[in-house]
């Protein structure tokens, strides 16, 4: 019997509301249901499970705008249902925050695609609603078409979108570390006070932020008050080195899609020092690699349903998927064809780790469609699958997010199969059983509700004490 871990691991499943998600091709199976993404039931049905089953967290990507275009054209995007269509993951988790009650619910957001204000209140509700179960991906939008939908001319420069993300991600903590006191909200119908009966908020405690910026001017109020966590548990997901930058200064966890343990340990330890750097303690970020899994009774059924996934695989899509996401257009080339010197202003850290993948750093467009479909699969029992795991785990990996090529199947048959080996070793928190306490995403995965004050967002607490609502008031006005 394997020795018990330390801690177990951050248990996310991998969704996107949209047929096909990662592994190209694989929703014409007979099995997979992901067609049904349209239908709430669909989603409904998976996530009640999950929470049963005990995950951490049902994570939906999100996109905002077509990839690169593949084969002359975005035709093929249709055709293969690459991500399009994609619909809002903030209007699902709305829906699936009212059918459960443990789960963490965490979605991917563009800075590109809502005002920080108006967004900093659609989570500041949704933490409400939930009961503070709101996780939030920072990303910038790494394709042309997703900024030309919102008013860009092109692309924006790799490191012009990372001053972008951290410009909104400082108003947004403004908006929601600083806008509110706690306390400020008592909706006491009784409290008698110098102007009357009653007090529903208290006007010493709540502020203007009176933000000015290079892209943004934001009077304030914050329009909600402090929800369960006041600032959503931050994701971050990129890997160049201005995204190690900016994941060591805000995010709570990272994805990762490192093809290899060395490298996933690598981008770990290099985050962790820099967090330090930042003022912040290297367990403040969380690292969680995305993971599929091929499952079998013994470890040649395993190879053997790993070879039937593979004939059901979409090699267009992809590479059509990768390479647009690089913002390249590769779809006419032999299969074979080197891309040693492509340069782009797209995702810049997933090329990287494409090239560390390959011997002597040589990309072909077979290795695009390999790195998509296979660098991240486990193939083998459940106990081999345990112990890649625990290699994982020992690789300074806190969790795994799991990547679907069906659902439910993908999830079904890890919850059946690996979980109860995962709890063995000390892999999986027990299960958490029908009466388990409500908590908050950040309380479940750190103990805490709220953000550490070593965070940068802590500095905006009591900072605009000058601004409050009773500032405002004449020292004439008698009750």
């Amino acid at each position: 019997m394997t020795a018990r871990t330390e801690k177990p691991l951050i248990l996310s499943a991998f969704l996107m509301n949209t047929t096909s998600h990662i592994i190209g091709g694989a929703w014409r199976r007979e099995s997979a249901e992901q067609h049904r993404f349209n239908e709430l039931r669909h989603w409904t049905d998976l996530v009640r499970r999950l929470e049963e089953a005990g995950f951490d967290l049902a994570f939906f990507a999100d996109v905002v705008g077509v990839y690169g275009d593949h084969e002359g054209g975005w035709a093929s995007h249709l055709r293969r249902g690459l991500q399009v269509p994609a619909n809002d993951p903030l209007v699902l988790i709305s829906a699936l925050a009212a059918v459960t009650d443990r789960i963490g619910l965490a979605m991917t957001s563009s800075v590109i695609q809502a005002h920080p204000f108006t967004f900093a209140r659609q989570l500041s509700t949704l933490d409400h609603l939930s009961g503070g179960r709101v996780g939030w991906n920072v990303v910038t939008s790494a394709t042309e078409n997703a900024h030309r939908n919102f008013g860009g001319a092109g692309l924006a420069a790799h490191g012009d979108r990372y001053d972008w993300a951290e410009e909104y991600l400082d108003v947004a903590y403004q908006l929601w570390e600083g806008s509110w006191e706690d306390g400020a909200l008592l909706a006491d119908k009784t409290l008698e006070h110098e102007r009357g009966l009653g007090l529903h908020a208290d006007p010493t405690k709540v502020a203007k932020i009176h933000h000015r910026s290079s892209r943004y001017e934001i009077e304030g109020p914050h329009l909600s008050s402090p929800s369960p966590q006041r600032t959503p548990y931050l994701f971050q997901a990129g890997s160049s080195d201005r995204g190690r930058e900016v994941a060591a200064r805000h995010a709570e966890a990272t994805f990762s899609m490192a093809p290899r343990r060395d490298l996933a340990a690598d981008h770990a330890a290099d985050v962790r020092r820099r967090a330090v750097a930042c003022g912040r303690r290297a367990e403040d970020v969380a690292f969680i690699q995305g993971l599929s899994f091929v499952i079998g009774s013994t470890e040649a059924e395993a190879r053997e349903r790993a070879a039937d996934l593979d004939e059901s695989l979409d090699v267009h899509a992809l590479i059509a998927h990768t390479a647009g996401s690089l913002g390249v257009d590769v779809g006419g080339l032999p299969i074979d064809t080197p891309l040693d010197d492509l340069e782009t202003e797209g995702a810049q850290g997933h090329l990287g780790d494409i090239r560390r993948m390959a011997p002597n750093g040589q990309v072909t467009l077979r290795d695009l469609a390999t790195f998509r479909a296979e660098s991240t699969r486990v193939v083998g029992t459940p106990e081999q699958i345990a112990d890649e795991l625990a290699a994982w785990r020992e690789a300074g990996i806190d969790g795994i997010n799991i990547i679907n090529s069906e659902i439910p199947g993908s999830y079904a048959e890890f919850i059946d199969h690996v979980m109860p080996v995962l709890r063995e070793r000390g892999l999986a928190r027990p299960s958490p059983g029908s009466d388990a306490a409500p908590q908050t995403l950040r309380g479940a995965l750190t103990g805490s509700d709220r953000l550490p004050d070593s965070h940068p967002a802590a500095r905006y607490r009591g900072a605009f004490t000058e601004h409050s609502a009773a500032a405002t008031e004449s020292a004439q006005i008698t009750p």
